[in-house]
């Protein structure tokens, strides 16, 4: 028997030690041939790297044995997974700008409820200062009867709602200074 290792230097002939406790074999690797050798190796390395690719492509089947229908579905199985991979990497980008969209419309709404919680706030304040001051609220000054009820109706049976809003000042409900009134006499005659 002879016992053969490989030192990686394909370019000497050094590259093939006999072990010299070993008896040769006829079909065994001679110094003489060890470039044949060298090749039968690398070719039995293909083959096994060739039945393994099979065997990964189509695990559960018996692997292929021919080497051009194994690089047949290999190539197929490349391109496949590529075109996978990038309809993934597309996916990926627009999830990634939908968060961004996301994130923004979050902290708008963050920002929002704070000044809306701000304004609540401001209101309860301004309530409180309402209901602190005195309720006193004077009696209604009495309707004359020439406004008491409408034409065709008797005095009596309705009254005209009367609006009071105690503890708050008349000027809020003033139409703004950006409003002319210069012209309401005209468009508007007083009715007495």
């Amino acid at each position: 028997m002879l016992s053969v290792e490989i030192d990686g230097s394909f370019g000497d002939s050094d590259g093939v030690k006999e072990n010299p406790k070993k008896r040769l074999r006829s079909e065994s690797c001679g110094a003489t041939s060890s470039k044949a050798c060298r090749e039968k190796l690398r070719r039995d390395r293909l083959n096994d790297k060739f039945l393994e690719l099979g065997a990964i492509l189509e695990p559960g089947r018996p692997p292929k044995t021919d080497k051009a229908a194994i690089l047949i579905e290999a190539v197929r199985m490349v391109t496949q997974l590529r075109g996978e991979a990038q309809k993934l990497k597309d996916s990926n980008s627009s999830l990634q700008e939908k968060i961004k969209e996301l994130k923004a419309e979050k902290n708008e709404l963050r920002d929002e409820k704070q000044r809306l919680k701000a304004e609540k706030e401001k209101l309860e304040q301004q309530l409180k200062t309402v209901n602190t001051q005195p309720t006193f609220v004077p009696p209604p000054p009495a309707i004359p009867a020439a406004f008491a009820a409408p034409h065709g109706q008797a005095p009596g049976n309705k009254l005209v709602p009367f609006i009071s809003y105690p503890g708050v000042a008349m000027w809020q409900f003033m139409p703004p200074a950006s409003v002319d009134t210069s012209q309401d006499h005209v468009l508007r005659p007083p009715v007495a």
